[in-house]
């Protein structure tokens, strides 16, 4: 019976990481390859050299362009598991040299932002369920109404100039690290504080029409002492679940802030590699975040049942 428990809870789960991850990179393998657009041609055009039929083919060969893709896809994905992820075809320079730098700017701001936002998101959404007519259940609603309709870029620009240019607080472009992250942290975190506000208050709501939250008033505990007593553990569960298909924001979701603050980040160079169809660039961050997003909604998973054993995870991974 060991070996049927181990199968459920590690090979099993195991197994389908490592398919959702193989077939997600595969997709976006022959995805990168259909978008407009020739990789040789766009390098020849910008290093200003005549085209001819015999230097793209010299080129594309070099490249292994001129391979099946089939072909081209088992030599890329052997490279990425032993980390020789080849050379830039824009700069000449190993990808791993290009990436690794730049990956720790990102990191600090994606993760540093969602951290921000989570720790006032829980805040707000708990103060909103307590009073719903207050203070913090109206910042709430504007958090999320401004999240989705105002423009990052633009909320970035505006940020920039009134914080650096007009009250001159911050060096954003020639202070030092912090302040250089200041303000991206803080553009990321704005953009997520109202969907994570609205996720925690939609848990507390939930533990307020409770049966057992009557018992507590009930019993002489205050409103807001009863409700973060017995609500707080099952609103982390619904604001795991809520958020969990956002942990691709903490990788992928910086490229605005990066590049209006000018942090010279992983995003900022990926979107330079979209434009010059840098598919040995391109092809590795994909690959990255999917690792990220395949590990994490699991790993989200795995909490959510430490918090309520109750929790079947065979529904979500598909293999009960």
């Amino acid at each position: 019976m060991k070996w049927l428990t181990a199968s459920r809870y590690v090979v099993l789960p195991v197994a389908s990481v490592g398919a959702s991850w193989i077939a997600v990179v595969a997709v976006s393998f022959l995805l990168i390859r259909l978008i407009p657009g020739d990789p040789v041609e766009i390098f020849i055009n910008h290093m200003n050299v005549r085209t001819t039929d015999e230097l793209i083919a010299a080129y594309r060969a070099e490249w292994g362009l001129d391979r099946s893709l089939v072909v081209q896809f088992a030599i890329w994905l052997e490279g990425f598991v032993s980390l020789d992820w080849g050379k830039s075809f824009v700069t000449g320079q190993a990808v791993t040299a290009e990436l690794f730098p730049r990956a720790g700017w990102s990191a600090a701001i994606g993760f540093s932002g969602m951290a921000s936002a989570i720790l006032i998101g829980y805040g707000l959404g708990f103060l909103a369920a307590l009073k719903p007519a207050g203070v913090a259940a109206c910042l709430s609603r504007l958090f999320a109404i401004g999240g989705q309709a105002l423009p990052a870029f633009a909320v970035g620009l505006i940020v920039l100039w009134v914080l650096a240019a007009e009250l001159q607080w911050i060096r954003p472009f020639s202070g030092g690290v912090v302040e250089r992250l200041l303000l991206p942290i803080a553009l990321v975190a704005f953009f997520s504080i109202g969907s994570v506000s609205r996720l925690v208050l939609v848990g507390f709501c939930e533990v307020l029409n409770a049966p057992y939250m009557r018992t507590a008033l009930a019993k002489g505990l205050g409103r807001g002492e009863a409700l973060w007593r017995h609500g707080r553990r099952h609103a982390v569960i619904v604001l795991l679940a809520g958020i969990a298909p956002d942990l691709a924001w903490v990788i992928g979701g910086t490229a605005v802030a990066e590049i209006v603050f000018g942090v010279p980040g992983l995003s900022e160079r990926i979107v330079a590699a979209v434009a010059e169809r840098d598919y040995p660039v391109l092809q590795p961050y994909i690959a990255l975040v999917a690792i990220w997003l395949v590990v994490g909604l699991r790993l989200t998973a795995i909490l959510r049942r430490s918090l309520d054993p109750r929790i079947d995870l065979s529904l979500e991974v598909g293999h009960r």
